[in-house]
């Protein structure tokens, strides 16, 4: 298992982070305790969560996948092992997040809310990295193809959004600071308003990343290699489009292509790239999955790619797909593939 910096801080994670939104919907405690003991095992150290998890998000479920896992650290009594990640929901009609059924927003109020319920939840004294998981700003953080402009008075000021956070990391309730589907202005003007202060710098920027999902070569790159804001790659599988499963044009019984068809973003529209990275794959003597997953992992600007997975089968195949040696050969077709399609979901 190879181990990188989180950010500027000491803090070693694995190259490979456990995902866990499935936990509490389409997977039971004893499984999302199963996976935590299996992916701990094989050497990861780095487990990310969310105050709105399981995915699709649902008044019902809120908040089941950080109790998993705190009771979890409770039973295995070993929480300083692990570094352990959360988000607080961004601008959304998620009102049951709250307990005044607002809109959630990033006010130092639901800042301090949201904080002191992970912490209850997951049953620990501190969160080592609590990212925002997606800007507060009126902005489509999950996809599009041209930038529309929003009302910059109608956002909570990130000086008073990090002026809350830096109160719980005094407190020592969070240990670093993170963000979530964010862009080029909000990440430089959150590192430019730490300097200023003298608060804690951000130290990753999780966002979505894989073959088919690029955009945040565009800027977003260069950042985390100048300032070491490193990106936390999610849905690096394409929602498992580039597992090779959907190839049919089917979605397996028990999927979240079955389950929650809406939930799928424009990933059915990319067919074309998918199928192609998928075929590439095979050409390439690799399955789809280890093509896939290696490629985000050998990004140099990558903290941690973040795996998910509903079964211990999927566990085992995402981590070991990692095990692979990428080559001149695998990198000259992953561009080539780019340069075909570029984003063509809009991510």
């Amino acid at each position: 298992m190879e181990f990188r910096n989180l950010g500027r801080t000491d803090i070693k994670v694995s190259s490979i982070c456990l995902g866990t939104m499935t936990w509490g919907q389409q997977n039971t405690e004893a499984e999302a305790h199963e996976q935590l003991d299996y992916a701990i095992g094989r050497g990861i150290n780095f487990i990310d969560t969310a105050e709105m998890y399981p995915i699709p998000g649902r008044a019902e479920t809120q908040g089941r996948t950080e109790s998993y896992i705190g009771n979890w650290l409770a039973e295995r009594k070993n929480r300083d092992k692990y570094v352990l990640a959360t988000k607080l929901t961004g601008r959304s009609g998620m009102s049951w997040c709250r307990d005044n059924d607002e809109m959630t927003r990033h006010t130092p109020t639901q800042i301090d809310e949201a904080v002191e319920k992970s912490l209850k939840r997951l049953k620990t004294d501190y969160i080592d990295l609590y990212q925002l998981h997606w800007p507060d700003r009126a902005i489509p953080p999950f996809g599009f193809h041209s930038y529309r402009d929003y009302n910059a008075n109608d956002m909570v000021p990130l000086e008073d959004i990090l002026g809350a956070l830096n109160r719980h990391v005094e407190k020592g309730n969070i240990r670093h600071i993170g963000v979530s589907n964010e862009f080029g202005w909000g990440t430089m003007k959150y590192l430019e308003l730490a300097t200023k202060n003298g608060w804690p710098r951000i130290v990753s920027n999780q966002c979505v990343y894989s073959l088919i999902a690029r955009r945040f070569d565009y800027d977003l790159a260069e950042i985390a290699m100048r300032e070491q804001v490193g990106l936390l790659a999610y849905s690096p599988l394409a929602m498992g489009f580039l597992t090779g499963k959907y190839d049919n044009g089917q979605s397996p019984e028990g999927s979240r292509g079955a389950l929650f068809e809406n939930f799928m973003g424009g990933y059915w529209d990319a067919k074309d790239a998918w199928m192609d990275c998928n075929k590439t794959a095979r050409d390439l003597n690799l399955t789809p999955t280890q093509f896939a997953l290696k490629f985000a992992e050998s990004r140099e600007f990558v903290t941690s790619s973040i795996i998910g997975a509903t079964t211990m089968e999927q566990l085992a195949e995402n981590i070991d797909a990692h095990d692979i040696t990428w080559t001149k050969e695998m990198e000259k077709e992953a561009h080539r593939i780019h340069k075909t399609y570029r984003c063509p979901t809009g991510r």
